[in-house]
């Protein structure tokens, strides 16, 4: 009882601190808050649509104007320009006007019909990887759709069926099926990693910053004589409060996502409050460490930026954490959210069960133990080291 009652009097201490200081309510609220709406909202329609390109069409004839047409009816391509030449619309793309041209050549039409197979360009910036990816893409298909009409209109012209000619130029008919992201949205898969490493990234530093006020403003001995100097009811009762206020950012995160714009999560909503919880302990925990590694709120606080910037690159959603060269393989398990993100992808996203992430599951119960081999550095730094600045 003598130790929940000294829990209780640190977390209302806690609160206090809370209250009144406004740092902890911008990084804990505000700034989550905005950062959910701004991603969700930013990718609003799944993919990027209306991406501008550009057509040099110096054939000029029903054909090409056809072709142009068509890619300007493709969701992703919006037909903004036409230029005379290639260099005219080299520049454009280097005054990022544009994304990508298509270029058809004079004598396209004539050569499609003599079956001389004309060469159709398309150029695309890679500078911006999703929107090259998709106009390279839609402009592949409108190549191949030009000379798939008019071998079309030639087969009819020579009384072939409808079945012979779909034989003919679709050979081998594909039956896609894409898991989990059938609508292949951006926003399914990279809000779902961006925004639980950006709230790691905050609880990160406010974990040290935590620890680190209470040696710059000196209150820090004040703060362990509420737990008679016992460091592990003071960790508890000071994180407490903390710990339910970003539990509840993560939930409301996680029901605004999954249930209010309908994300895919075959796992369930047990799998959600696990993966919740285990995400804001072990970024808790790793916070922790890394005051108690550098008992210096500057310098703990630039461990948690680097490790949290670093954790974007590492997870593995950008870049396969297997394609990187093998010490990067092995470093990409000292980042918290390298394993949210693998247990996001097995048991949520595609809704295998934990038993297929233990692993991962291990090493996040392992992040939130990380304390404990610093809880004596803590305690000795509370009572003795003074603040530097």
């Amino acid at each position: 009882m003598r130790y929940l009652r000294q829990i209780y009097e640190i977390m209302l201490r806690e609160l206090s601190i809370l209250r009144h200081n406004h740092i902890y309510a911008f990084c804990m609220v505000v700034f989550p808050v905005l950062m959910i709406f701004f991603f969700t909202s930013i990718m609003d329609d799944g993919l990027p649509t209306d991406m501008p390109v550009g057509i040099v069409d110096l054939d000029n004839t029903t054909t090409s104007r056809s072709l142009t047409r068509r890619l300007d009816g493709f969701q992703m391509s919006r037909v903004v320009a036409h230029y005379p030449s290639v260099a005219e619309a080299r520049r454009a793309i280097q005054r990022n006007e544009i994304y990508g041209f298509l270029y058809i050549p004079k004598g396209t039409t004539e050569k499609l019909l003599a079956s001389r197979q004309p060469k159709v360009s398309y150029y695309y910036s890679y500078t911006t990887l999703a929107a090259g990816a998709l106009l390279m893409k839609d402009m592949k298909t409108i190549s191949t759709l030009g000379s798939a009409a008019v071998g079309q209109a030639t087969m009819r012209a020579k009384g072939y069926t409808d079945q012979q000619i779909q034989a003919f130029l679709q050979p081998i008919k594909i039956d896609l099926h894409q898991i989990a992201n059938p609508w292949t949205s951006y926003n399914a898969y990279l809000t779902t990693m961006m925004v639980p490493g950006a709230i790691m990234l905050f609880i990160f530093l406010v974990s040290a910053y935590s620890l680190g006020t209470e040696l710059k403003f000196v209150t820090a001995k004040k703060w362990l004589s509420l737990a008679d100097n016992n460091i592990t009811v003071a960790l508890l009762g000071k994180f407490l409060p903390q710990t339910l206020v970003w539990l509840a950012i993560v939930f409301g995160y996680e029901y605004y996502v999954f249930y209010h714009l309908q994300f895919p999560h075959l796992g369930g909503a047990g799998m959600l409050v696990l993966l919740g919880l285990m995400q804001v302990l072990a970024a808790q925990g790793f916070g922790i460490f890394a005051f108690g590694l550098m008992p210096s709120l500057r310098m703990s606080m630039s461990i948690c930026s680097l490790w949290a910037v670093l954790s974007f690159s590492m997870a593995g959603s950008a870049f396969p954490v297997m394609g990187m060269d093998a010490p990067l393989q092995s470093l990409s398990w000292l980042f918290p959210l390298r394993h949210y993100w693998m247990i996001y992808q097995i048991c949520v996203f595609n809704g295998f069960p934990l038993i297929e992430a233990w692993f991962h599951f291990a090493a996040l119960a392992a992040f939130m133990l990380l304390p404990w081999l610093v809880v004596r550095k803590i305690k000795n730094a509370m009572l003795t080291y003074v603040y530097i600045p």
